[in-house]
């Protein structure tokens, strides 16, 4: 049977046009799904306050601000050092500071005493808790806060979120901080080398866990941590609605294995959250709320208190609303 011949079919200008522009159609879908040709990422410049120096909230902007540079390479972030929750609460709520970490117990205080600003103030993620430590040295007779009346105290910089809960830590032990003891303003920093050389009795802390300064300072000095957990019933009890943020919680024995020698300690805790306002962009704020979230397991590798930001958690900033453009991100990850 003879075989049917090869038709061929003119090479029209509208089929040419129309296989063009299918190919091109094509093309364009496969750069979309291979290259990052979406919408730009946000730009422009962000000012972010931590802490004080050595601290966990340095240490995590550091680290943060990498991820960033690696997620949002338009964005130009300025990292800069404060002297705790409360001066960062100030800072963003006054426009100069666009985002900070700062505990729930100081954000609820500036809410609470109308500061300026507060009314904006928004959350973007609740990240870890703190962790009260009052340090002493081993040999101390301090076994409980009550037993630092009349004793020299560094309790923090005056607008630290240290100072803050020392204040009511001393309360409900009956201790008036102006009154009772010889109060130190000093911060991290400074407290290990006053403690060394004799300058002070003891100092509170408030920090992600391990605290660098207090872990070293373990390392070169006997040392002693002293149990708050007992008065947490008290703190409640006290009129002051920001003591509803504490919770009871324990130091694991191997924080700090060379003061604890095995043991754990009951202290109290707060919840870290990352703060911004309502001026920030929304779009901006989804942003840099993906890579908080994202950049956990590498922030976590260096900061261990890092290791706890959970998204399942990251949702509850109380005392704060969430920022619309946090929102957004939660939503796009819900399961």
């Amino acid at each position: 049977m003879p075989q049917a011949p090869f038709r061929t079919f003119p090479l029209t200008r509208r089929r040419a046009l129309t296989g063009s522009a299918a190919a091109l159609v094509v093309f364009g879908l496969l750069l979309w799904w291979l290259l990052p040709l979406g919408q730009k990422s946000p730009s422009g410049e962000v000012r972010f306050s931590t802490g004080t120096q050595n601290g966990v909230y340095v240490r995590y902007g550091n680290l943060l601000d990498e991820a960033l540079a690696r997620d949002l390479p338009r964005l130009d972030v300025t990292l800069k050092e404060s002297e705790g929750s409360w001066d960062n609460v100030t800072r963003v709520a006054t426009g100069k500071a666009d985002f900070t970490i700062a505990a729930a117990d100081a954000v609820a205080k500036y809410q609470e005493d109308q500061e300026p600003g507060a009314d904006r103030l928004r959350g973007c993620a609740r990240l870890y808790d703190d962790y009260m430590q009052l340090i002493v040295p081993r040999g101390s007779s301090i076994k409980k806060v009550a037993d630092l009346r009349g004793k020299r105290v560094a309790v923090g910089g005056p607008r630290s979120g240290v100072r803050l809960i020392a204040e009511k830590v001393l309360a409900a032990a009956d201790l008036d901080v102006d009154k009772d003891i010889v109060p130190v303003d000093l911060g991290i920093s400074g407290m290990a080398d006053a403690l060394k050389s004799g300058k002070i009795d003891a100092f509170f802390w408030s920090g992600g866990l391990p605290t660098n300064n207090v872990k070293e300072l373990s390392e070169e000095f006997p040392i002693r941590l002293v149990e708050m957990g007992s008065l947490l019933d008290r703190l409640r009890a006290m009129s002051d609605p920001s003591a509803r943020y504490y919770r009871a919680a324990v130091m694991p024995a191997d924080t700090y294995p060379d003061a604890q020698q095995g043991k754990a300690v009951s202290t109290l805790a707060v919840a870290n959250l990352l703060v911004t306002t309502d001026r920030t962009d929304p779009e901006l704020t989804e942003a840099v709320t993906r890579t908080v979230i994202d950049s956990r397991d590498s922030i976590g590798s260096e900061v261990h208190a890092a290791q706890l930001v959970d998204l399942r958690t990251a949702v509850y900033t109380d005392p704060l609303a969430l920022h619309e453009g946090a929102r957004r991100y939660y939503r796009s990850v819900k399961p």
